[in-house]
């Protein structure tokens, strides 16, 4: 079984918000009340508290109507995400990592509620979400919801709501296909295919750098935090912000989705995004996306039954496809090989190299999983 998330937009009346706000200032206060308690307990008496002593305590508090969350299993997962902060933070104490301390939340800040299961305190009838103490609301479902729901998360983003469905389903996979294609990441263009064609860079980060200039300056001219003049002025910059991420993770699924449908076996480059994005292009990496683009890529391969097959980086701009070495430089756009006369751009032939590594990989892996069958 695979496990997905589908998102869909929320169309609450002025009412309904109201009550999704509502519910959000809750969760956000239960969060901080029990982040309180564990700092308090270690501070005066050296103890941890766990989640199933602070969860033991929830049907206490809702009888004493200390709490607004109308769904008991909702304020648990509260308290569960809180634990999840915890187990964070000790693992990247052991590991020896910036430890980051789980910290208090502003309500401004906790945007998210889940319901750990559906049918307890949500429930999806045609075109409407039923949440509990809120009513139905309007959803837009603009692609059908396929597999078993298990956990539903509202979620405010800007002034906009949206629900995002996480299920189960099985492989759906497609028709079997022979063609194979490499895949070059860079910023000049998107990506370099094997077969010659170009993916286009939308650079949506550089479309919006106007918008985001102007946004954050109207947000500096208004020093104090507390009046609700920021808060509009942050309302717009948050807007600029959603419109340019909605627009790549679009530009992200449409092109995996193609390369999916019609390639059999994709190979691409095990990069090191994070490394490349501490240098002077970290900016462009940043909006390029690419481990978004190839997280995308992986899931819908295994969905729909293709091969993804990540090589070693190194040497691929380096070396021809006949096994020769063409050492370049980074101003060498182009690639000449004087053993096989192979003549053309430097992206194409780093492209064909990936591939001629992944099917080499793809082949031992084939042969290893039929001796092991």
């Amino acid at each position: 079984m695979l496990k997905k998330t589908f998102k869909y937009r929320l169309y609450p009346t002025r009412a309904q918000a109201e009550a999704l706000q509502a519910q959000l200032g809750e969760a956000c206060r239960l969060y901080n009340a029990a982040l309180q308690e564990r700092m308090e307990a270690y501070r005066t008496h050296r103890k941890s508290v766990s989640y199933v002593e602070q969860a033991a305590q929830l049907t206490e508090i809702r009888a004493t109507g200390d709490i607004g969350l109308p769904n008991c299993h909702c304020a648990q997962d509260v308290l569960r995400r809180l634990d999840k902060a915890f187990q964070a933070f000790f693992l990247r104490v052991k590991r020896g990592q910036k430890p980051g301390f789980p910290r208090f939340r502003s309500r401004h800040r906790y945007d998210s509620l889940t319901f750990p299961s559906h049918g307890d305190g949500n429930h999806l009838r045609d075109r409407h979400l039923e949440i509990q103490g809120v009513g139905a609301i309007q959803i837009k479902l603009h692609r059908p919801l396929r597999g078993r729901i298990k956990t539903v998360s509202v979620k405010r983003e800007c002034d906009a709501w949206y629900v995002c469905f996480s299920v189960e389903h099985g492989i759906q996979p497609l028709p079997e296909s022979a063609q194979a294609v490499g895949l070059d990441m860079g910023l000049d263009s998107f990506a370099m295919l094997s077969t010659g064609d170009r993916i286009a860079n939308p650079r949506f980060g550089k479309q919006a750098e106007r918008d985001l200039r102007i946004a954050q300056r109207r947000l500096a001219r208004r020093p104090d935090k507390k009046s609700k003049r920021r808060r509009k002025a942050v309302l717009v910059l948050q807007k600029v912000y959603r419109r340019m991420s909605h627009r790549r993770n679009n530009f992200l699924h449409e092109e995996s989705r193609k390369l999916i449908n019609q390639f059999g076996t994709i190979c691409v480059e095990e990069l090191n995004v994070k490394g490349l994005a501490q240098g002077m292009l970290s900016k462009a990496v940043h909006d390029a996306a690419w481990s978004a683009f190839i997280f995308k890529l992986a899931y819908k391969a295994e969905e729909a039954g293709r091969w993804l097959i990540k090589v070693d980086p190194r040497g691929t701009s380096q070396r021809c496809i006949c096994g020769a070495s063409v050492p370049k430089g980074l101003s060498d756009r182009e690639h000449v090989c004087i053993a096989c006369g192979l003549s053309t751009s430097r992206d194409h032939a780093s492209a064909m190299e990936i591939l001629r590594l992944g099917m080499s990989l793809q082949d031992a892996s084939t042969v290893k999983q039929a001796v092991l069958s």
